[in-house]
């Protein structure tokens, strides 16, 4: 899994410039209440900028991404169209970004029970569909920059997050109610976000595996289910699901594989022998029950 909050990528923009109250929220090690202290607090959770986000009050600051000015039309357009809280880039200095601050919680491993229960993944399901519809028709700047990471490499007619993981959900009310950390978002179709959605929410992997016996889960397929059905995929997304999986996997091994190879330390630590050994028994078990899952969500 990638529980990264800050990569070298972005943050968004496309309306009012006024600062708003409760719209970013960056991760601090372990799932609590976000309180209101005015100090300074470096918050933790990236993988890239680890040690570099900084929460000051009601503001978090952030090394600016490379492509901040098409991930702020974003969030400033999403935030204008919909009840999808999104993070509020309040303005640029030099090269950080400030961003607003989203009370709330989320969960860091080692995870909370909650985290793995049907209403969490029904709400982070309903969650990235109004996300998805608010995109639907936006037209990006003339000169929009996306990270290519995880991008869809068919394209889409939504903007995808792409990063979902269990770290950028911010829950309310034992409720998904903000999505954050849009470093890794780019056009692609609602099947492929799913799919990387899904990999952290369900988890799509071997249950035996300790991804999933350490959150209690027994069968992911029908989790999956659960999941996709909340998000409401049409059919024809959901017959090629089990396939845009195994890309999506692919997507993020080449990704952890790339970061490590270039001597980041922190996926150095994550694609040591064990890390590449579970990921085969993952990628494998997906292969295996392919047809098992397409079946389940047709029938």
């Amino acid at each position: 899994m990638i529980r990264s909050t800050d990569h070298n990528v972005p943050s968004a923009q496309d309306g009012d410039d006024r600062p708003e109250p409760a719209a970013d929220v960056v991760k601090n090690g372990t799932m609590r209440d976000r309180a209101m202290s005015q100090d300074t607090e470096p918050l933790g959770g990236g993988a890239v900028n680890d040690g570099r986000v900084l929460r000051e009050g009601q503001t978090v600051r952030r090394p600016l991404p490379a492509n901040a000015a098409t991930l702020h039309a974003l969030l400033k357009h999403v935030r204008s169209r919909s009840d999808v809280e999104v993070p509020h880039p309040l303005r640029v200095e030099d090269q950080t970004e400030i961003l607003t601050y989203v009370e709330g919680e989320v969960g860091l491993s080692p995870y909370a029970p909650w985290v793995s229960t049907r209403d969490s993944l029904v709400t982070v399901a309903t969650l990235l569909r109004r996300f998805h519809d608010a995109t639907v028709g936006w037209q990006p700047p003339s000169d929009a920059a996306w990270s290519t990471a995880f991008a869809d490499p068919a394209g889409g007619s939504v903007i995808c997050h792409n990063d979902v993981c269990i770290e950028n959900v911010v829950f309310r009310d034992g409720a998904a109610a903000a999505l954050i950390d849009f470093d890794f978002a780019a056009p692609g179709r609602r099947v492929w976000d799913v799919a990387m959605t899904a990999r952290y929410w369900v988890p799509m992997t071997d249950p035996t595996l300790p991804a999933a016996v350490e959150r209690g889960v027994e069968d992911p397929i029908e989790r999956l289910r659960t999941f996709v059905d909340a998000y409401g995929l049409g059919r024809a997304d959901r017959r090629i699901l089990a396939g845009v999986l195994l890309e999506a996997e692919e997507a993020s091994r080449r990704f952890v594989a790339d970061q490590a190879a270039s001597g980041s330390p922190a996926f150095v630590a994550m694609w040591d022998a064990p890390a590449r050994a579970r990921f085969e028994r993952k990628f494998a078990w997906l292969q295996a029950n392919s047809g098992a899952i397409t079946r389940r969500l047709l029938n």
